[in-house]
């Protein structure tokens, strides 16, 4: 990876908010890094780390007894996840993400994928890349081929694409295709719980397969079911102009 894409999403020189440190060094969100300090977990250098405070190069920060430093290489995954792994870093479940990706460094997922469905999903050790993804007012993209137990008729697909009323709201408006008699394609800006199984069952519809097939500019392709592989640095160069657009709160 180029030393100048991979600057784009990271600086390591300059002095860093303890939150932002934490985020990048893959130990929790921000949110939850703030929670760390107020809570008195967090020690920089021996003491007691303070709300707002920055470290700088070479200062040795500790959450409990553990020592936490950011990675000097910044890394993307695109995984293709198998159906039953679940996306969760809990140790208690035999076939959470992380075991099953047994990756060298520690990385974690950008946007959750079901434990019963399958297919592209995002893993990086930057903080920063996970929270703008998974900011719901951002937008991204997220493509889906999407395999039901009924045929895909016309009517389906307009309603689909409108807006569904679940989960207490409506689903933002979103594009859907038909692929086949029983399969179809939508591209979802929103990340809802279980939100396209839970779409297609207020219409009578049972999801039988559903397969992520892109997440904004990155494309699962090829790629085996349960590999991995790094991002290119044209990936990584369009993620960043994309992830650099998008509103923030």
């Amino acid at each position: 990876m180029s030393n100048r894409i991979r600057e784009e999403f990271i600086q390591k020189k300059e002095p860093v908010r303890l939150n932002k440190y934490l985020s990048e060094a893959g130990v929790c969100s921000r949110r939850e890094a703030d929670r760390l300090i107020e809570s008195g977990k967090v020690t920089v250098d021996g003491e007691t780390a303070l709300m707002g405070m920055r470290v700088i190069p070479g200062q040795v920060v500790r959450v409990g007894r553990k020592v936490v430093s950011r990675q000097d290489e910044m890394v993307v995954l695109a995984v293709n996840k198998p159906r039953g792994i679940v996306c969760t870093e809990e140790r208690r479940e035999k076939n959470n993400i992380i075991r099953f990706l047994n990756y060298p460094i520690r990385v974690t997922y950008a946007g959750r994928l079901d434990k019963d469905s399958r297919g592209l999903l995002l893993m990086t050790n930057n903080g920063d890349i996970i929270n703008q993804m998974m900011r719901a007012s951002n937008c991204h993209e997220k493509e889906y081929k999407v395999t039901v137990d009924r045929e895909v008729t016309d009517e389906f697909l307009k309603h689909m694409a409108e807006g569904v009323p679940i989960l207490d709201t409506v689903t933002r408006p979103c594009r859907v295709s038909r692929i086949g008699k029983y399969t179809f394609s939508i591209i979802l800006t929103q990340g809802l719980n279980r939100q396209i199984r839970r779409m297609c069952e207020a219409f009578g519809y049972e999801v039988r397969d559903l397969l992520r097939v892109r997440v904004m500019n990155i494309r699962l392709g090829s790629l085996p079911e349960g590999e991995y592989r790094e991002l290119t640095d044209r990936e990584l160069e369009e993620l960043s102009v994309l992830l650099q657009d998008t509103p923030r709160n």
